[in-house]
């Protein structure tokens, strides 16, 4: 019984000192990134005609460009984030969007709100990195006075 509970000991420590380096395996979004329209759904939105991002990203500094053109013309939007979770305000040409981004395990999540409108949006973005690092996928959860619905946008790396 002894070289047993022995062994599970061993077991169990050889995990815990696995799990601390697996967690901090961050992925890094740097990188030019264009829209795969193939593999994205906007559900019930228009999808952009273009759309390139680029991003800096020095943990836990996170700057996004994003330059889309679609229904109603080209715009370019930049923001800045820390994954750390610090709350930010960013000027867009659509008003200020307050919000913060932070790690949940590999995945980085960015919540934010704005007022549009009169009527205040909020979205949950949870972002992925494919294992080889080509593909960027970013599911937003929206809540908007029209109601909720999600939109998956995959990006290539460039």
């Amino acid at each position: 019984m002894t070289r047993r509970y022995a062994a599970l000991a061993c077991a169990a420590a050889a995990l815990l000192v696995a799990l601390p380096g697996a967690a901090q395996d961050k992925p890094n979004f740097s990188g030019t990134w264009k829209l795969n329209a193939a593999k994205s759904d906007y559900g019930p939105i228009p999808a952009p005609e273009k759309l390139q991002r680029t991003i800096k990203h020095s943990d836990p500094d996170l700057n996004i460009s994003t330059t889309q053109t679609g229904q109603q013309g080209e715009s370019t939007t930049e923001l800045v984030y820390t994954t750390d979770g610090k709350p930010v305000t960013n000027k867009t040409p659509r008003g200020e969007v307050t919000g913060n981004a932070k790690w949940d395990g590999n995945v980085l999540v960015i919540a934010s709100k704005r007022e549009m409108q009169g009527a205040e949006i909020t979205t949950n973005e949870r972002w992925t990195l494919s294992e080889d690092g080509k593909m960027l996928t970013i599911v937003i959860k929206i809540n908007a006075p029209q109601g909720d619905f999600e939109i998956k946008t995959v990006l290539d790396k460039q």
